[in-house]
């Protein structure tokens, strides 16, 4: 027996590495043609030159790559590295394997202030009031839930479930009144396209709105591992191990919250990242959270890069967002996922 434990730990140590190196490998190569494709085609070449040379190519050229494309890559990598995570947790922390970034209802929270902003020109013309209204809707929602949370200790998962879809449908209701009440029609289309979840014209203010609340709360999500290992074995078991679990699941669900409040903040609503990336991650390195989480950042920047580059270059003239094409390819992804989960 001890010998066999010995060679499996080595084994599933080098599966874990192959699969942090082929992430990291795929990601750059990901980058690499998102920023090499779209109306002006770039080679490979051109495009490494203009990254790491840009006095030595066209003005043009240097300006697609770090005005237009780059701010965009590093835009999708953040929000996907985001909402994978924050998936994580969520499945750990509700013990729910249906769980995602938008159960708690912040991101319908940051849609009512992104709607607000569109619809009654609340954000104004600056380029930081759609962002800043979506993201004080989600704080307000976090905040709200961590009130609520405090009051009542003895909630258990399920009824923070239920509150999360008590906040989506009033959020739901808010949208709908906020949209029917829209001064024009292309105040709707602007609405609904952001619903729909897309990176168009993102640059690096929205880089830098996101990047600091993302780091940071990512950066603490991974140093609760022990707590997110405890809390999915349930409450009880958690409680035993010395986990404060009331305490715990209150900081793990406000950081976790605003995470996916600045995530929403600059992307819109983009479902499926958070739901299918760590169960595929899980496939591949297993339940403990010191894989999961980094491995499911890395997974959900992956997954959300390329769909915002199939979303840029693969339908020509049509115009779809990045949050369509995610649906399209985590839908079936899921349900094949649970499928294979429920015939072993």
């Amino acid at each position: 027996m001890y010998n066999i434990c010995c060679m499996a730990k080595p084994r599933n140590q080098r599966r874990v590495w192959l699969a942090a190196i082929a992430g990291i490998l795929l990601l750059a190569l990901a980058a690499l043609l998102s920023l090499s494709l779209g109306t002006v085609r770039l080679t490979p070449a051109e495009t490494l030159r203009a990254l790491f040379a840009p006095d030595d190519v066209e003005a043009v050229t240097s300006a697609v790559i770090w005005s237009i494309r780059l701010p965009r890559i590093v835009v999708a990598m953040l929000v996907g590295a985001a909402l994978a995570s924050v998936g994580a947790v969520m499945q750990a922390i509700l013990r729910n394997p249906l769980a995602e970034p938008g159960i708690t209802g912040v991101s319908a929270g940051a849609a009512v202030g992104a709607v607000a902003g569109i619809t009654l020109g609340m954000a104004g013309g600056s380029q930081w009031g759609i962002p800043l209204a979506a993201f004080a809707g989600a704080a307000i929602v976090a905040l709200t839930l961590q009130t609520v949370l405090q009051a009542r200790r003895d909630l258990g998962t399920a009824s923070i479930i239920l509150v999360g879809v008590s906040i989506s449908a009033l959020a739901g209701a808010l949208i709908n009144v906020l949209i029917a009440n829209a001064e024009d029609d292309a105040l709707v289309r602007s609405a609904l396209f952001w619903l729909a979840g897309d990176l168009e014209l993102r640059g690096w203010n929205h880089v830098l709105l996101a990047v600091f609340p993302i780091v940071l709360g990512l950066g603490y999500l991974l140093t609760r591992i022990r707590a997110l290992d405890a809390l999915a074995l349930g409450e009880q078991i958690a409680a035993t191990s010395g986990v404060n679990v009331s305490r715990e699941r209150l900081t793990l669900l406000l950081v976790a919250s605003l995470v996916t409040g600045a995530a929403v903040a600059v992307s819109g609503i983009i479902s499926f990242v958070g739901l299918v990336v760590p169960h595929a991650v899980r496939l591949v390195v297993g339940a403990s959270h010191a894989r999961l989480l980094p491995l499911s950042a890395l997974g959900g920047a992956l997954f959300l890069a390329l769909a915002d580059t199939v979303a840029r270059t693969a339908f020509g003239p049509v115009v779809v967002q990045t949050g369509v094409v995610a649906a399209l390819v985590g839908a079936p992804i899921f349900l094949a996922l649970l499928l294979r989960r429920r015939s072993s």
